[in-house]
């Protein structure tokens, strides 16, 4: 969610609720992490968060609303991943495309974005996507204001992880990957 900087703590501009158009300008692979769902035993988890642009929509600033969700790095049928991309491709897998998919394909994807609001026990109101969907054939989507954006660990961009916030980043740190990364560069480092 974009944050906009004030003098008072916490404050953002919230998404608003209800249908926008968007754009996916970012992908993030925050790494593979143990976590436990709900009663579930905890499991090593890969996740991602995509991040959308909504174009027609500015801030006080003048910059587009960013929203982002995250997913487990799964196609399964039940995964929310398969679910979204379904609705926002129109079309269910193939078992060949199921086996791989690149999800850094859907840089630059428009789609419709369902926005709700939830309020948490501090009284903080935040905007959740309720579902991704494709555009209906004829509507199209303003232009791309974000340039195209990924943070994979084959090419590690340190500008980019630090631009993310900080549970984000936190979430990165955890994970199996960028410890491996980190490691790797610490052992070639000359003293």
């Amino acid at each position: 969610m974009a944050l906009t900087a004030s003098s008072s703590e916490g404050s953002y501009e919230v998404v608003p609720e209800g249908t926008h158009r968007a754009v996916c300008y970012k992908i993030v692979d925050s790494g593979t992490r143990e976590e436990q769902y709900k009663e579930e035993d905890p499991k090593k988890r890969h996740s991602i968060f995509i991040y959308w642009e909504l174009t027609e929509l500015p801030m006080d600033d003048g910059r587009p609303f960013s929203i982002n969700k995250q997913y487990t790095l799964s196609l399964n049928e039940n995964s929310n991943l398969h679910k979204d991309l379904k609705t926002w491709r129109g079309k269910s897998f193939t078992d060949k495309e199921a086996q791989s998919f690149d999800v850094t394909n859907l840089l630059g994807v428009p789609c419709l974005l369902s926005i709700t609001h939830k309020t948490s026990n501090n009284g903080k109101t935040y905007a959740n996507i309720a579902s991704v969907s494709m555009l209906p054939k004829g509507m199209d989507c303003p232009d791309q204001v974000n340039d195209k954006q990924e943070l994979t660990y084959s090419d590690f961009k340190q500008e980019l992880f630090d631009s993310l916030p900080d549970f984000i980043k936190e979430k990165i740190m955890m994970s199996k990957e960028y410890q491996s990364l980190n490691k790797d560069t610490n052992e070639n480092l000359p003293f």
